[in-house]
């Protein structure tokens, strides 16, 4: 077999497109939006080269408009989860062995796929199913998804460089192989890319997968599908499933050939995780990987040197796009008194004009939150906030599930830095500040730095570089994405690797080297040329 050592195309971010009016690109996406608008899917499992329709299905609507029926996806049972295993550990057999530049092709076929001729079904699917804008589209389903597979193989190819030394007469070297066993994934429903990052890069890595999307992504999650399949992923290699969240977990984490899981999502669900786990340790062939981004209670702090409209801004985008649905969202903020005025007239005024509503008018710059409960959670936490004596609704406060989840955009302020929402993660668009004494911005990093258990994003707001330094190292440990003089949101593939600590997850950082390596077990290969034919040794001489 012909050999080489090849190297891959250099990993760029994918321009994001603009959707401006009358741009080919809105024209496309808005004709893609409105035929799968109108079309009823019926969604099986994936499970080795199968599509298996149990007849046991559930509903599919657009959040923003539940009266919609955009069709079924169907569930499966313990026997199927099961099948899926043995599909991935049958298919494990030749994926496992397939030369990494073979790997490498398929993903970059899928980026290419995707910056091509599924760009706009990839991004209508995420529009219509889970309610964002165009704009959050495209930074997510379209660039994101393709920066990390663009990227992901970038970096498989430097670990596989990376090699030891060797002393004369010898020759050390390092192969990397895939896990013994299966992974298991299990995505969010708020990021399209993470959705199909998840699985992929573990794939990549030469592993073989269970997907379990979450249920309000499993209209985008069928394109990913699409889009693997086209850019020739063998059967079995990733195999997806939908159902009972608490069977399926149970099922996979029961299996001796468990290897590892990749997930994002609740704290609360993650630790259980590790509790399951734990109990079963001696069950398994190998120790799992265990690699999870969870919760979030990200900050916005400004000191008093800082720039009112700076801040403003940071907050209108940081906490309101995308509905607050982000895990690295805005939601409390420390901000000084003598600029406070200020920046809540500028984030009242933005607020104020905010369109809502469906993502096909893209005149509306927000939409719905994505599902009843997450509507209930909220609209419950603003209605204690109007009760409440030590928090004031100072701008939006209004909600409203008629036809969706729609949530005003709301700004409480609280005379109490613990004050519950200061706190607690609510996961859409409600944002909590407390104002500070303008002498006392040393002390408020304190409270930045101990009122949540989460330690995603933060961003801090100075025009003073002493103050700047000051506040870096004083929240060290409380953001794995730190922002200076920025929005806590949109980290680039590439740019800056995502990923918290604390509660907020392994911190082993999407989007990185420091990821695929949690998906390889090292094996050390020393080869001596000249074998030594004596035992004894210089020291035992006369």
């Amino acid at each position: 077999m012909p050999k080489g050592f090849f190297n891959v195309p250099v990993a760029q971010n994918e321009p994001v497109k603009t959707y401006a009016p009358n741009s080919p690109e809105r024209e496309e996406v808005l004709k893609t939006y409105k035929e799968m608008y109108n079309q009823e899917v019926d969604i099986p499992l994936y499970i080795g080269g199968e599509e298996i329709r149990t007849g046991n299905t559930k509903n599919l609507f657009p959040p923003f408009d539940h009266q919609h029926h955009l069709g079924v996806y169907h569930t499966a049972d313990e026997t199927l989860v099961k099948k899926a295993i043995d599909a991935a550990l049958e298919a494990r057999k030749k994926w496992s062995q397939m030369s990494w530049e073979h790997r490498a092709s398929i993903f970059l076929k899928a980026a290419e796929l995707l910056a091509g001729p599924y760009r706009a079904k990839i991004n209508a699917a995420t529009m219509i199913a889970q309610a964002k804008t165009v704009h959050q589209a495209e930074i997510d389903s379209a660039c994101e998804f393709i920066d990390f597979l663009r990227f992901n193989v970038q970096y498989m190819t430097e670990i596989y460089k990376q090699q030891p030394i060797s002393s004369k007469g010898i020759w050390n070297r390092v192969e990397q192989r895939p896990l013994e066993g299966f992974v298991y994934a299990i995505t969010p429903f708020n990021f399209t890319a993470i959705s199909g990052n998840l699985p992929s890069c573990v794939a990549m890595m030469g592993n073989v997968v269970v997907w379990k999307p979450a249920a309000t992504q499993i209209y985008s999650a069928k394109v990913i599908v699409e889009v693997f399949k086209k850019a020739g992923l063998p059967d079995g290699v990733i195999n997806v499933v939908y159902g009972n969240s608490g069977m399926i977990t149970d099922t996979v984490l029961a299996s001796e050939d468990f290897a590892g899981i990749h997930f994002t999502g609740s704290t609360s669900v993650f630790n259980s995780f590790w509790s399951t786990i734990g109990q079963n340790i001696s069950k398994y062939k190998t120790y799992p990987r265990i690699v999870g981004e969870t919760g979030g209670k990200d900050f916005v702090w400004a000191h008093p040197s800082s720039d009112a409209k700076e801040v403003a801004t940071a907050l209108s985008r940081g906490a309101f796009e995308y509905q607050g649905q982000k895990c690295s969202a805005a939601s409390r903020a420390y901000i000084p008194k003598s600029l406070w005025e200020e920046v809540k007239k500028y984030v009242t005024d933005d607020l104020n004009s905010f369109k809502m509503g469906s993502p096909e008018d893209m005149s509306n710059f927000i939409s719905s939150v994505i599902s009843e409960s997450s509507f209930d959670k909220l609209a419950k936490a603003i209605d204690d906030a109007k009760a409440s004596n030590e928090a004031e609704i100072v701008v939006g406060g209004g909600y409203d599930k008629s036809k969706g989840w729609f949530i005003e955009p709301t700004v409480i302020v609280t005379t109490n830095p613990k004050y519950d929402t200061m706190q607690r993660e609510l996961f859409g668009p409600v944002l909590t500040v407390y104002v500070y004494e303008d002498n006392q911005w040393e002390e408020s990093l304190k409270l930045v730095d101990s009122t949540s258990e989460y330690a995603l994003t933060g961003a801090i707001f100075s025009g003073c570089r002493y103050a700047i330094e000051t506040a870096t190292k004083a929240l060290e440990n409380a953001a794995g994405n730190f922002y200076i003089n920025d929005k806590p949101t949109g980290a680039v593939v590439g740019q800056q690797p995502f990923g918290g600590a604390r509660g907020s997850g392994t911190n082993d950082k999407a989007g990185s080297m420091i990821n695929l390596l949690r998906w390889v077990s090292p094996r050390t290969i020393k080869e001596t040329f000249v074998p030594d034919t004596d035992y004894r040794y210089p020291f035992l001489g006369e």
